[in-house]
């Protein structure tokens, strides 16, 4: 990690012309965009004459209140109060005053580009507004600044800024006041205040989203009603893949309240008055479907195949030294095998989407992860131009990357069925349509052998990865997985592997009917729960305590070695534990952060119970640090349920599970008491929504051995599946 960039101008780091462009909107108001296009320019331009635009990211109203326009997606990770976080702290704003709001989606020149800069995920929406979002709120502040200045007839240099307010001996001038005025001055040069001088950057703030949460107010996607608007569910094929040979419609057209039954390319759509009555009529229609290859498709044969493939030389992924050899020549040789199932994401508000067609326009609702790729991909289907779709992205509630793929999904299915009936509709995707749906976490084989000398410490490495590839044939595709390596589902050892003298990291990329997206934490899920299981293992051979082991491997890698460090102080990983509890730790590195965890367990008549989990957290400078506490907390009880419940299985090509009573999730009485501690920084910042899922299983797992003598391999945990280390 690299120190933070405190004195950036509109100058650095990327070419000011390109970054901030100014253009009169409205009556005097101005415009300072990211590169936005003109048709989002001609929106600000609409705005009621209370408000005037200072820039892409903020306009102020009348009333002194100040609207922040997100250009990333919140969906539960709190980046509605972290990024207006980072605006008001050079815009120097009242706390109170602010309103936050999603930006609409824009067109740009370079569509990959406007992907990356405008989809959410990957837990980078900090680091990649941090600049942003300071510089703009900095620009607005010295505009106003040089607004009032002129007004009163004295110095910019004499003028200072509080709570809304430009300051200049005893005349204090709302922003409110001065934003017209603002509005018609130069973009200035600016320089970005400094941490000694941060008043809200690095200290915990209340989020800004909570109170209509709480409330009600707080619009979903499923809360989207307008008059004429019906409902609609699709009845999807068994199995991925299948089509309609014939359907029909008799019994589910005489259901109260159902109005229309179209196909449509995914299936058959029923559209009624309410959302009970199309899935009443859903569950009356006769559908004959064509299944296709992937009716054959079975979980058993599946792993299988991958542990027969995890047997042969993969695609190289990283190579050093002469593996064979190394292993060869190796005081003792751990062979292991380590297998992981498909996992829902399961987010508590399922898919939906509104779409309204009219003459010469789409309006769409939609919580997605992507608007500008759905904007597209909308425009292109109904022969319109971007610009004429408008898609409103209200609140989400959760997504941890199924409201990220990148294929025509949900969103699609909606706008076809609205073309196709000629009505204003509410696609709805049931608990068990979200189940059964696919684009799950791949099914993941990883067959590996470590060598070690006498004192225990390994010297040959050879690691082998089958599994399907979440980025090939995307748009992230060169980013990700360039000449076929998928650098999301894939390790390379690091940081153990860098002092082993001999190792091989290979790939076998698989091609299964069974759409697959990005789960929260992607490829750390199973890379990491592997890497510290076995480096766990190495400890107990070497008859080295695991912290002293991790800590003699991780001497070069400081941020491992400060949050391993840091949680295993703040557990007490040295003092004893009560009768029948066991400890075990593990840390890993995902999203630029660096992540510890300690669990305590027992276990009693064959069940698990988890008693406690202590997580210290390295990512970098913490700009809300409750908002980090808050997202370990999720990300550990995420990935307890993963660890303990999560999978889905397949026979005769069809999903097993379907709802919560058999793809579980962690229940309120089976939460283990949970503490998080960040790691002091003023480093550039890591991810947060993400990196605290890794650990957890890994770590829970290196318990159980503490607690059974059993290492385990495969997830979920269960205590009948393990093996004598």
């Amino acid at each position: 990690m690299s120190r933070i960039n405190n004195t950036m101008t509109n100058n650095d780091r990327v070419n000011r012309r390109s970054f901030l462009k100014a253009s009169a909107v409205g009556a005097g108001g101005l415009l300072i965009g990211f590169s936005l296009p003109a048709h989002a320019a001609e929106r600000l331009a609409s705005l009621p004459a209370t408000e005037t635009p200072l820039n892409a990211y903020l306009r102020i109203g009348t009333d002194n209140q100040i609207h922040m326009v997100l250009s990333k997606v919140e969906m539960g990770q709190g980046i509605w109060t972290t990024i207006p976080m980072l605006i008001a702290e050079e815009l120097d704003c009242d706390w109170n005053s602010i309103r936050v709001e999603h930006s609409p989606p824009g067109i740009a020149a370079d569509f990959s580009q406007s992907l990356i800069a405008r989809s959410t995920g990957g837990s980078e929406t900090t680091v990649s507004e941090f600049d942003r979002c300071r510089l703009a709120g900095a620009t607005a502040r010295q505009m106003l600044v040089n607004a009032a200045a002129k007004r009163l007839g004295v110095s910019p240099e004499s003028c200072r800024t509080e709570n809304s307010f430009v300051i200049a001996g005893e005349h204090r001038l709302s922003y409110s006041t001065l934003a017209a005025d603002a509005s018609t001055l130069p973009v200035p040069t600016v320089t970005l205040r400094g941490p000694n001088q941060w008043k809200y950057i690095g200290k915990s703030q209340k989020r800004l989203d909570a109170p209509d949460k709480i409330n009600g107010k707080a619009i979903y996607g499923l809360d989207i009603y307008f008059p004429g608007l019906l409902t609609a569910v699709v009845a999807h094929a068994p199995v991925f893949g299948g089509t309609v040979k014939s359907f029909d419609t008799t019994k589910a057209s005489a259901v109260k309240g159902v109005r229309l039954v179209v196909q449509i390319p995914t299936g058959v759509a029923v559209i009624a008055d309410s959302f009970w009555a199309a899935k009443v009529g859903r569950e009356a229609l006769t559908i004959d479907w064509h299944l296709g290859p992937n009716a054959t498709l079975e979980s058993a044969q599946q792993l299988a195949t991958y542990r027969q493939l995890a047997n042969s030389t993969g695609l190289s992924v990283h190579q050093k030294g002469n593996v064979t050899a190394g292993l060869q020549n190796a005081n003792r040789v751990i062979d292991a095998e380590y297998s992981f199932p498909y996992l829902a994401h399961a987010p508590m508000e399922p898919l939906n989407c509104t779409v309204k067609i009219g003459a010469d326009q789409c309006e769409v609702w939609v919580g997605t992860q992507s608007p500008l790729l759905h904007q597209a991909e909308i425009a292109t289907s109904l022969g319109l131009k971007p610009e004429q779709v408008l898609l409103h992205t209200p609140m989400i509630g959760g997504s941890f990357g199924r409201r990220g793929t990148f294929s025509q999904d949900w969103v699609m299915e909606a706008v076809q069925i609205a073309k196709i009936s000629g009505k204003a509709i509410k696609l709805v995707w049931s608990r068990e349509d979200d189940i059964q749906g696919g684009y799950y976490r791949p099914v993941y084989v990883h067959r590996v052998k470590v060598g070690t000398n006498p004192a225990g410490v390994p010297i040959a490495w050879q690691h082998r990865i089958v599994g399907q590839s979440l980025f090939v044939n995307t748009p992230l595709q060169d980013l990700i997985a360039p000449k076929g390596v998928d650098y999301s589902s894939v390790t390379r050892g690091a940081p153990y592997s860098e002092a082993i003298p001999d190792c091989s990291f290979e790939l076998h990329t698989t091609k299964v009917g069974v759409p697959v997206s990005a789960w929260r934490s992607v490829g750390a899920t199973h890379t990491a729960f592997v890497m510290e299981t076995l480096i766990d293992e190495l400890a107990t051979q070497a008859a080295v305590d695991p912290v002293a082991y991790r800590r003699a491997l991780l001497k070069k890698a400081p941020h491992h070695l400060a949050a391993l460090n840091l949680a295993a102080y703040k557990a007490g990983w040295t003092k004893p534990l009560p009768a029948g509890q066991f400890r075990g730790i593990a840390v890993c590195e995902a999203m630029s952060s660096y992540v510890a965890q300690v669990v305590e367990v027992s276990v009693a008549d064959k069940q698990i119970r988890v008693h406690r989990v202590v997580c210290a957290i390295d990512c970098g400078l913490p700009v809300n640090p409750d908002g980090v506490v808050a997202q370990m907390e999720g990300c550990i009880i995420f990935g307890l349920t993963a660890a303990l419940y999560g999978e889905i299985t397949l026979a005769n090509g069809q999903v097993q599970q379907s709802n919560f009573h058999d793809y579980r999730i962690l229940r309120m009485n089976e939460a283990p008491t949970i503490e998080v501690h960040i790691v002091p920084s003023t480093e550039r910042m890591g991810g947060a929504g993400e990196p605290g899922v890794a650990p957890v299983a890994p770590a829970l797992a290196n318990a159980l051995f503490a607690a059974t003598g059993k290492r385990f391999r495969h997830l979920p945990l269960r205590l009948s599946d393990s093996s004598k280390s």
